[in-house]
């Protein structure tokens, strides 16, 4: 069979696969390309999986708060390694079904990584193809540490994995993942410690809600630094030891496992980007509106592979699909995110979406700030919570909602109302004056804004 194809398809993620199944419902002869198992990070190694560690967080997070509802409860035991034995039903079999979607629609998979060796070819474990279309959808990986010992740092892809529950774990970072896990594993019984490099942690989001989110941390137990410097990790007879200094001061902590927090990054290496004539000026790569790069037209790209993008599976999965249907169709289709809402999943979760009050500023907007902390409010009292507060950002002339952060109280299914108001243009005036079922969290929403 002829090694040349209509597209190309440089991973089999979220948006390589959705690339691929619009290319090919269009009528185009499509080949993915991946060197690790079909579907990706969302499904496999990410949200899918790390969700059922979520919930079972949530379950022991209500049993601590019981005697509020005058209900006695023993200490609560969470089983780990059962536990990550059900987390793994979420996962095993996944990639089977991917790659059998994939041979149904006949759609091709080739298995390697793959590396340009022209403007429009590729080579896989020595083999060439050409692609009038290359589409590189190769994901994240987590961001390398340039620190001594760093050969030691497991990811959250080991976490997911692990056996038995460490009695110390370590974050060399504080980033979404970070912190997501921490309120896992304290929960679960671990003695959990955030370090992160910069003076605040999770330093793109809203400034007050990080306070809260910071604080709710911290007083379910983990121990969060900033501004550090890690000197070196050290493998220790029962752990390692990690030095590091802050505010010039040399400190060590020992811990049983220390994780790469510091998040990823786009998955770009050995591709050989060069050799198809795209530059990556300081890690950053030039798409035009239809995810196009300005230097080869050819070659598009999607999903986590496009540096500095936010790493959402829902939005990696539109990208797929607007690259899908430029790679088939002469009128080319404009990406337009609008405003996507994303969520922490601690527990309480941290959600937003639009501008933070930083952001607002920035942009010369005319804005009021409507804040309210809800642990008296009788749904937050109801139900005990420990963190229930909003912030919504209101353009002050037009009543326009311009963004909205939220902590606990049902934050991540709460916030996509904010978005839907947002992308329709719903002012703050018709929200409060809606009718909704009471008592939920969302009835308390007319009071928000």
């Amino acid at each position: 069979m002829s090694n040349d194809y209509d597209a190309l398809v440089l991973g089999a993620g979220n948006a390589g696969l959705a690339a691929a199944g619009a290319a090919h419902a269009a009528g185009q002869r499509v080949m993915v390309v991946e060197g690790r198992d079909v579907g990706g990070v969302c499904p496999l190694r990410g949200c899918v999986p790390k969700k059922v560690l979520v919930a079972a967080a949530q379950a022991l997070d209500v049993i601590a708060r019981a005697e509020i509802h005058q209900i006695s409860v023993g200490p609560a035991k969470l089983d780990w390694p059962g536990l990550i034995e059900r987390e793994r039903t979420f996962v095993d079999g996944v990639p089977e079904e991917f790659e059998k979607s994939l041979a149904n629609r006949g759609i091709e998979l080739v298995r390697g990584r793959a590396q340009f060796t022209g403007p429009n070819q590729i080579a896989v474990g020595g083999r060439r193809y050409s692609g009038s279309k290359i589409v590189v959808a190769t994901g994240s990986t987590p961001r390398s540490l340039p620190i001594p010992g760093a050969e030691h740092l497991i990811t959250s892809d080991d976490l997911l994995e692990l056996s038995s529950l460490p009695e110390s774990i370590t974050f060399v970072g504080a980033g979404v993942i970070a912190f997501e896990f921490a309120h896992v594993l304290t929960r679960a019984g671990a003695r959990v410690t955030l370090l992160e490099v910069a003076p605040r942690v999770l330093p793109t989001l809203d400034t007050d809600a990080i306070d809260w989110i910071t604080k709710v941390t911290r007083d379910l137990g983990v121990k969060i630094e900033t501004s550090v410097s890690i000197d070196r990790i050290e493998k220790c007879r029962e752990g390692h030891g990690i030095h590091y200094r802050i505010d010039g001061r040399k400190t060590v902590t020992s811990s049983q496992l220390v994780v790469n927090g510091a998040g990823r990054v786009a998955d770009l290496a050995g591709l050989d980007l060069s050799a198809a004539g795209i530059a990556l000026d300081r890690g950053r790569i030039e798409l035009d509106e239809y995810l196009r790069s300005v230097d080869n037209p050819d070659v598009f790209f999607a999903g986590d592979a496009i540096p500095g993008r936010p790493q959402l599976s829902p939005l990696a999965t539109y990208e797929g699909n607007i690259v899908g249907h430029n790679l088939s169709h002469a009128e080319l289709r404009a990406v337009e995110y609008g405003f996507q809402p994303a969520a922490v999943y601690t527990v309480p979760a941290l959600a937003m979406v639009g501008l933070s009050e930083e952001a607002a500023t920035e942009a010369g907007l005319d804005f009021e700030v409507r804040t309210n902390d809800m642990r008296e409010w009788r749904s937050a009292r109801t139900y005990g919570e420990t963190a229930a507060w909003a912030k919504v950002i209101l353009e002050r002339e037009t009543g326009r909602i311009l963004g909205a952060h939220l902590v606990g109280h049902g934050a991540e299914e709460t916030i996509h109302t904010f978005a839907l108001a947002i992308e329709k243009g719903i002012p703050a005036s018709e929200i409060a004056s809606r009718v909704y079922a009471y008592p939920t969290f969302h009835a308390d929403l007319k009071f928000l804004v």
